[in-house]
């Protein structure tokens, strides 16, 4: 066989590739240490992984502290909720106090 050991991860190209292939660079990094020349290599590729997780638990709290102004914002433009939901979510992300019931279209 040639090439692919390691599910072609020489061609990942950006970052949802790269992140799909957690598992390979787990595999790469092992191998590089083995080597014992490739310290150096194996030790970024060690922090590459580390800087996934890293983004991964970030953008994760990020995700969930935006899902309802995303929503407010995508239901207004859908003609399902008026501009005042979204006023209401950016001021619940913002950790604002409440404001006065607004109008839903179900």
């Amino acid at each position: 066989m040639s090439g692919g050991s390691y599910n072609y991860l020489c061609h990942s190209s950006d970052l949802e590739d790269i992140n799909s292939h957690r598992y390979d660079l787990e595999q790469m990094a092992a191998r590089l240490a083995g080597l014992g020349y490739a310290q150096d290599a194996a030790r970024e590729t060690e922090e590459l992984l580390l800087l996934l997780r890293q983004w991964e638990v970030r953008a994760a709290t990020r995700m969930q502290r935006l899902t309802a102004v995303w929503k407010a914002v995508e239901w207004w433009d859908s003609s399902d909720w008026s501009e005042d939901r979204v006023r209401e979510a950016l001021a619940e992300y913002r950790g604002e106090p409440p404001t006065a019931a607004t109008e839903e279209t179900p």
